[in-house]
């Protein structure tokens, strides 16, 4: 199929969608063969009443008086299928989860990532060498000012050894079906132009390109050979961002992580790896600050760089392409689809936005939703730099070992509890009252057991009555200012 024809396809799909939506199920008519709410539990964040806490599951109560809003879900409608959600186990989670004693972290990495008795957290996004959130500066291959090292006889993992991947391995012994993105904030100092992880450029340089990419199968091969796989990897945080002042980065250009990756793909496919390239991993669209300091360096912003990177000759060798959430739209992801819908989308870091950017992200094809740290303490570190206020999605008080479980832990629970790795997104349609302003936001996934997951958010003021219609379920519930509610229903 034509990259037209296939384009084609996908809005055709979306067309389609609107058009079964409005033709089976007009306001206010009931769907065929709909019967009472039997079976169907529910489960409540109320931010009004009880912060963030995900309240325990209980039967649909009945509203008393008739629904101003309907939901619609259509499982014969199916989209992308979920890899999963969960966070990163940054250098500074690490340090905290480790200030805890063998019990207590025990308990909460079985909160966070069994299926059966947790959250059942089932992806994490791993830095490679430091982030922003990390103890110390350190790539896997530091070198003294002015020393290179082309035969990487230095390089080491022995960093993350100590407290990263002992983490690592103690979540995927949780829930097996963990799946790891690798993504590295800087390469090594010495392989950039200005000799630092701290901005800066990779110097375009034929050797530095296949130095680079040797390095990167060289960790994926470390992590595999400590027991853990990384099934995907991207070869920069954040291309797009420059003027980093305290925290590794790299201003990567289009064509730089092209080259980066017609060097890797061949590398990981010699080495016997499975490892997937996901290209960009940064915004839904660039960042105005972004913008400016590339026109201020006499640079193209390039503001179409994911559907650049996948027109390069490196596109061949990127399964999918890796989103961020902090600046943009998430049909941005759509759009992208749309071009290319043979390439998976994923979001894979996220910190604040919550519900909304999570729905607003899988509604567009994403394959995953990864927060940013798992656990920071209570003054949202330790950190090298960069944020000073994001939460983790835990809190550790370092004085008392006290745990907190934030909004970002609680948003997480309303998918990851309910979905499993396999699980497809469904078709879930809002019909609200004309000139709603504040509609509800839905996403719904049906389960490889047959089960479904419906997840309705109100961010309204006010409290709406809401039916929800799906084949063999029909319920009128109240959805109160401000909750989160999953509904589920079938085989679990």
């Amino acid at each position: 199929m034509t990259a037209d024809r296939r384009r084609a396809a996908v809005l055709a799909a979306g067309c389609a969608l609107l058009t079964v939506l409005t033709a089976t199920h007009p306001a206010g008519a009931r769907a065929p063969g709909a019967e009472a709410a039997a079976g169907v539990r529910q489960w409540t964040t109320d931010a009004r009443t009880t912060g963030a806490q995900l309240g325990a599951p209980a039967a649909v109560t009945p509203a008393s008086g008739p629904a101003d809003t309907t939901v619609y879900v259509e499982p014969d409608l199916r989209f992308q299928k979920l890899t999963g959600f969960g966070a990163s186990i940054t250098d500074s989670s690490a340090a905290v989860l480790h200030r805890l004693g063998k019990k207590d972290r025990d308990a909460l990495m079985k909160q966070l990532f069994s299926p059966r008795e947790g959250n059942g957290f089932s992806m994490l996004r791993q830095p490679l060498g430091a982030s922003d959130f990390a103890t110390s500066q350190y790539s896997f291959d530091d070198m003294p000012p002015g020393r290179t090292d082309f035969g990487l006889t230095h390089f080491s993992v022995a960093h993350d050894r100590a407290q990263i991947l002992p983490l690592i391995r103690q979540a995927k012994a949780l829930n097996p079906r963990l799946r790891i993105i690798a993504s590295p904030w800087s390469p090594p100092g010495w392989m950039k132009t200005n000799g630092s992880m701290i901005d800066g450029k990779l110097i375009d340089d034929p050797k530095i390109y296949d130095v680079y990419a040797r390095y990167l199968v060289k960790s994926v091969q470390a992590y595999a050979a400590a027991g853990v796989p990384v099934d995907y990897l991207t070869v920069q945080n954040e291309p797009q961002a420059l003027l980093r002042a305290d925290y590794p980065g790299t201003d990567l250009p289009v064509a730089q992580q092209a080259k980066v990756i017609e060097k890797l793909g061949p590398a990981l496919k010699a080495a016997g790896l499975r490892t997937k390239i996901l290209g960009f991993d940064h915004n839904w669209a660039e960042h105005p600050f972004d913008v400016r300091a590339h026109v201020d360096a006499g640079e193209d912003p390039e503001l179409t760089y994911p559907h650049d990177l996948l027109n390069s000759r490196a596109g061949k060798w990127i399964a999918g392409t890796a989103y961020h959430c902090y600046y943009g739209d998430p049909s941005a992801q759509t759009a992208l689809k749309a071009a290319f819908p043979d390439k998976d989308i994923f979001e894979t870091e996220c910190s604040g936005g919550g519900i909304t950017r999570t729905i607003g992200a899988m509604n567009n094809w994403s394959r995953s939703m990864i927060f940013w740290n798992l656990a920071l303490d209570e003054k949202h570190g330790p950190h090298t730099g960069g944020c000073t206020g994001c939460d983790g999605a835990v809190t550790v008080d370092s004085a008392s070992g006290a745990v907190r479980y934030n909004t970002n832990y609680y948003t997480l629970s309303h998918f990851s509890r309910f979905t499993r790795p396999g699980s497809v997104r469904i078709a879930a349609n809002v019909a609200a009252p004309e000139g709603d302003t504040a509609p509800l936001q839905t996403s719904a996934f049906s389960n490889p057991d047959g089960s479904t997951a419906l997840i309705v958010h109100n961010p309204g003021t006010d409290d709406r009555t809401t039916e929800v219609v799906a084949p063999g379920v029909r319920l009128t519930t109240e959805v109160a200012a401000g909750a989160t509610v999953t509904y589920t229903w079938g085989r679990r």
